[in-house]
């Protein structure tokens, strides 16, 4: 099957919505090249990139989780 490699932005304002998160990369984890978060203690929230080599569907998939974690925000960019 065809991958393509993409990054996900994710922003984390809710931090009870962080061992979710994290169990969804875990999960996502056979598909992951790296991963860099970054905490920003001035305005409370998470900043995370996401890197991935993965079907498009499985991306759509990932992403489409995330976004719906409360409190988090997600934007995909691909790969031409």
């Amino acid at each position: 099957m065809e991958t393509k490699v993409a990054l996900i932005g994710i922003v984390v304002e809710n931090p009870e919505s962080v061992m979710k998160l994290n169990t969804l990369l875990h999960e996502y984890s056979a598909y992951i090249i790296g991963r860099m978060g970054l905490p920003y203690h001035k305005k409370e929230i998470s900043i995370i990139s996401v890197a991935l080599d993965a079907p498009q569907d499985t991306i759509n998939a990932l992403s489409g989780k995330l976004g719906k974690l409360e409190g988090v925000s997600t934007k995909t960019i691909y790969s031409k």
